[in-house]
């Protein structure tokens, strides 16, 4: 079997890899797996150190724009799990072309190019932003698509570009969309990573607004698991929620990053609130759980503590990041 992941230099997708080059997906097993990664600012190839000497691995260095080399890297290719994009909000307010070169043509590309080399399963990885905000409850998958900012937008756009390669040709896509994730790795833009480093070199941290905006924070282990579920076994045409069932406002995850870090509430720096900032973020998982079985296994409380204690005894990875700007 040939699984190709796009992105897998990045956050998540390097945590996808490393898990499947590591036996943790039973399906996965004597799989090889093709890295496609244009190593922008955020993909960095130390994320797939842990696994670069596996003979299960492959890198190839490039866009996702890019038609022929994807249908090159395309051919042979049993399941593409589609992480690729441009993903920082506030990047995407203050430039929105690359996140629509990437985010939509690169998508359709991607999806030209596993229809014509019939690929059996193709997996997008979306975000929970193409819904918009909610006040109250959660959002079930069928609920409208209502994005708020560029990158939002972009990622609802590759959605139904998904959606259309599935009812037109038939091409056996899964949508996965994924609340707020979090733990090691993740570039030092984030807020988890931001104010984890900034703490960890006396530094303040900038907090929006009044700091009342939630999210629902979900572990990457439980994200890539919940996408191996959908990948194993969803069905053809539909889109999952995955989410990690913990609901925090900005302002306590900030005193939880405080406390954490030994810090106090002098290090926090109030700051003008993002531009069309989504006041709340909730999916309804009951989809992929009743489904295939999915529920989030890290416990916030543990997976906080363990991402904190690895910015701290990795600084060699995110030093030279957050140097290099």
């Amino acid at each position: 079997m040939r699984v190709l992941v796009t992105g897998g230099a990045g956050f998540i997708g390097s945590h996808y890899v490393r898990q499947a080059l590591s036996g943790v997906y039973p399906t996965l097993v004597d799989a090889e797996v093709v890295v496609l990664d244009k190593l922008t600012y955020a993909g960095n190839r130390e994320n797939l150190a842990p696994v670069a000497d596996s003979d299960r691995l492959r890198f190839v260095r490039g866009d996702i724009c890019d038609g022929e080399l994807v249908a090159e890297t395309m051919a042979g290719v049993d399941l593409v799990v589609h992480f690729a994009a441009e993903s920082h909000v506030d990047r995407s307010i203050a430039g929105s072309a690359e996140f629509v070169r990437t985010n939509v043509l690169g998508t359709q590309t991607l999806l030209q190019a596993a229809l014509e080399a019939e690929v059996g399963r193709f997996i997008h990885v979306s975000t929970d932003e193409v819904y918009g905000s909610i006040d109250e409850g959660s959002w079930p998958e069928t609920h409208p698509l209502e994005p708020n900012s560029p990158y939002s937008a972009s990622k609802a756009s590759s959605d139904l570009l998904a959606r259309s390669y599935f009812r037109t040709h038939g091409l056996p896509v899964c949508v996965t969309r994924c609340s707020n994730n979090y733990g090691p790795y993740q570039y030092p833009e984030k807020v988890i990573p931001l104010f984890t480093t900034n703490l960890l070199d006396g530094k303040k941290i900038p907090l929006y607004g009044d700091g009342l905006n939630v999210r629902d924070w979900l572990h990457v282990d439980d994200h890539c698991h919940g996408i191996q579920l959908v990948a194993d076994g969803g069905r053809a045409g539909e889109i999952y929620n995955i989410g990690g069932g913990t609901e925090l406002t900005n302002r306590e995850l900030t005193a939880l990053l405080l406390e954490a870090t030994g810090a106090d509430d002098s290090f926090v720096q109030p700051v003008i609130d993002r531009l069309a900032h989504d006041r709340r973020y909730s999916v309804d998982i009951t989809k992929i759980s009743e489904e295939l079985g999915y529920q989030p296994r890290v416990p916030f409380a543990e997976g906080l503590a363990a991402t904190v204690r690895w910015y701290s005894e990795n600084r060699g990875w995110w030093e030279p990041l957050k140097a290099g700007g």
